[in-house]
């Protein structure tokens, strides 16, 4: 008799791209590389292609929070992240159906992309949901994911150095009590890929070396969704985002060519199985430490 693999479930909340690169599409593809059994509730829809973003419709209220009930009804997911919600009546669905505790949502891993600057610099949330994101969603976080844009938001300062980084990254989780993992992958000062982790206790300086001469789409979908997959598989937090900075720096190194642009490669590493495969590193400081960072020196 076969006997049939178990796989966890995890579940993305968040846009579909028609072009296949981001959102819904680049989170299913990350959690099948992962092991990792991919539901979906499509927070709106979008006209979008690897070169520009066209038109954006959100998906009703009711509709969104049945799309959750039914994965959670047969399906119960081992972690959850959120993407492109786009307006504060999804953003408030989202975060009432996992503040009831008559769901079981207790004790969830939800890792929140903000998804509220494209890293074009397009806005991608609507202004009047960005308040609703702040109090009512992050507060429920395990992590929230933001890029350069999205942190100088969050944290109120702008970002211009590693150590600005890290700096954001602390008072984002003093001001919403969950971990936060501040991408600074397109810090100008920067001669790598850096990243850092901060979570009360464990602060990572992820860095990696710059892949050139390759221009991808889906970096933030794709690097929150392998965190995601980890977290359900049952790594700790920490390790998580490690592995997921090691996925991303492999996607990203192992891109493709369709038509005339770059796609990500979610399938060419499963960095759980093989962390050092991306050639990534990791520093970590005590959560009271006030030494410098030389990751970028």
């Amino acid at each position: 008799m076969t006997r049939r693999k178990k796989l966890p479930v995890a579940l993305t909340i968040a846009g579909s791209d028609s072009g296949g690169g981001a959102g819904i599409q680049a989170d299913l593809k990350t959690f099948a590389a992962l092991s990792v059994h991919g539901t979906s509730a499509i927070a709106c829809l979008t006209a979008q292609n690897p070169q520009r973003l066209l038109a954006v419709e959100p998906c009703s209220s009711k509709m969104l929070r049945q799309q959750i009930e039914a994965v959670f009804a047969e399906l119960k997911p081992a972690a959850v992240k959120s993407g492109m919600l786009f307006t504060a009546e999804n953003i408030s669905v989202v975060a009432d159906f996992f503040q009831n505790s008559k769901l079981k949502t207790k004790n969830l891993k939800l890792v929140v992309d903000p998804v509220m600057v494209s890293t074009s610099g397009a806005r991608l949330l609507q202004p009047a949901a960005e308040t609703i994101l702040k109090e009512k969603l992050l507060p429920l976080a395990m992590l929230v994911t933001p890029n350069l844009d999205e942190a100088e938001i969050l944290a109120e300062q702008k970002i211009t150095s590693p150590e600005d980084l890290r700096s954001a990254a602390r008072k984002i989780f003093a001001r919403y009590g969950c971990a936060a993992l501040v991408k600074g992958g397109h810090l100008k000062q920067c001669s790598e890929a850096l990243d850092v982790f901060f979570d009360g206790a464990n602060e990572l300086l992820l860095s990696a070396r710059f892949v050139r001469g390759v221009s991808t789409h889906g970096t933030g979908c794709t690097y929150s969704a392998a965190i995601c997959a980890a977290l359900a598989l049952g790594h700790a937090l920490p390790h998580a985002v490690e592995l997921g900075k090691n996925f991303i720096t492999a996607a990203i190194a192992n891109s493709y060519r369709v038509a005339k642009h770059f796609a990500l490669n979610p399938t060419s590493i499963d960095s759980t199985r093989n962390p050092a495969g991306a050639g990534g590193k990791t520093a970590r400081h005590s959560s009271h430490s006030a030494a410098g960072c030389s990751c970028c020196s």
